[in-house]
């Protein structure tokens, strides 16, 4: 079904450039013929699509092996780690990974006792919860991803009965697409554990290093998803570098003044969706130093803050700010910086996986400090696939 979608997707990217090149040319019925084609294989493409959605959302909430299966695929995978080898977790394995659902669910994992077997990360060092908000596509086996997205729509033509009878109606506007394009990326993480690892159950020291790697893997992710890998030149798009395959932003920008103040909120939630209705499913990235200047805001009486904020008490870096009679989710993401909030819908961003993620183990690299480097490497993309799906709001000017 993959394939099929995939044939599909490429052939209404060829046919959307027909169209455009007709339009362009002034061949009318060029055009037509190419947008009624696109309009019978958008209704195939949204069918394989509710049937791909249905086989990945079965495949995402399906249990994780148990029993001796599990035991199986645990000694299998250590005795390769200890001989040198790279072990290979499927896209399906990190698309779990991706979405909170790291789990060895044998129910008799052997805890270490008496000696740590990784390294402690500072305080509230958590991994971005946008990572598990985006969308995450299997591309393997693809050189690229185009999702072709609409940026207007068609807009049709009225008139008075008694000047228009008998006369050539008036020409409607015609819709504009964009195509957004996912390519490869090359991720690699590294991240330590202590040697002494060794001494747990094959079981244990399985669920440890697939637990790392894929944290390590999240947390990489959690910058790319905001600031893309270089924005002069990307590869992997952020939403604050998304780009078309026309050089154009996917994103929208709100100017936001020289520091937060009682309006920000406000600019930000007025500037997503459309003239005629809110965006739906938006939230707020920011940074702590960020949210704490909202928390800081006050009116009138120098006690009373404007702005409510109620952090998750199950989550230590997501929450609501409630404003008025509007109550915006946050999250908070360190890579968006000082100078930025963002708002809008994640899953307007797509995260594509072009085969599956390897690590491997070194135990040259820190042999000194007695520790284990964990090294895993995987192809990624990223970017937007809805015209504006975003909004980047600047703070004093910021790029």
């Amino acid at each position: 079904m993959k394939k099929k979608l995939y044939d599909l997707m490429n052939r209404r990217t060829a046919l959307i450039q027909q169209a455009e090149d007709a339009l362009n040319a002034n061949n009318h019925s060029g055009y037509q013929s190419a947008m009624e084609q696109i309009t019978n294989l958008n209704q195939e493409i949204t069918d394989i699509q509710a049937l791909i959605a249905e086989q990945d959302r079965q495949m995402l909430n399906a249990p994780a092996p148990t029993g001796s299966e599990a035991e199986d695929i645990a000694h299998e995978r250590v005795s390769a780690l200890m001989r040198g080898d790279e072990v290979t977790f499927t896209v399906n394995e990190v698309r779990r990974a991706l979405h909170n659902q790291v789990t060895v669910a044998t129910g008799t994992i052997v805890q270490p006792t008496g000696v740590g077997t990784d390294i402690r990360d500072p305080l509230g060092n958590v991994v971005p919860s946008i990572v598990d908000r985006v969308r995450t596509l299997d591309l393997t086996g693809l050189g690229s991803w185009q999702e072709p997205y609409v940026i207007t729509e068609l807009d049709a033509k009225g008139g008075k009965v008694e000047t228009t009878a008998g006369t050539a109606r008036p020409t409607s506007t015609d819709p504009t697409f964009g195509v957004a394009e996912i390519k490869p990326y090359e991720l690699t993480v590294t991240t330590f554990v202590d040697r002494n690892i060794a001494r747990l159950s094959p079981t244990a020291y399985y669920e440890k290093i697939q637990g790392m790697a894929m944290r390590a893997m999240r947390r990489s992710l959690g910058g790319l998803i905001v600031t893309g890998d270089d924005p002069s030149t990307p590869v992997f798009y952020g939403i604050t570098t998304a780009k078309n395959k026309a050089g154009a932003n996917i994103f929208a920008e709100a100017e936001l003044g020289a520091a937060v103040d009682v309006n920000t909120l406000d600019a930000l939630y007025f500037a997503y969706g459309s003239d005629e209705a809110m965006g739906a499913g938006a939230r707020l990235l920011l940074t702590k130093p960020t949210l704490k200047a909202l928390g800081a805001l006050r009116g009138t009486n120098e006690k009373q803050r404007l702005l409510e904020i109620t952090p998750d008490p199950t989550n230590p870096n997501s929450g609501t700010i409630r404003d008025g009679g509007v109550i915006l989710p946050y999250d908070l993401v360190k890579a968006v910086g000082n100078d930025k909030i963002l708002y809008g819908d994640p899953t307007n961003f797509e995260v594509g996986l072009f085969g599956d993620y390897t690590i491997r183990l070194d135990e040259s690299v820190k042999a000194v400090e007695r520790m284990v480097t964990i090294l895993g490497d995987a192809f990624v993309g990223g970017n937007l696939v809805v015209d504006k799906g975003f909004v980047v709001g600047k703070i004093g000017g910021g790029d």
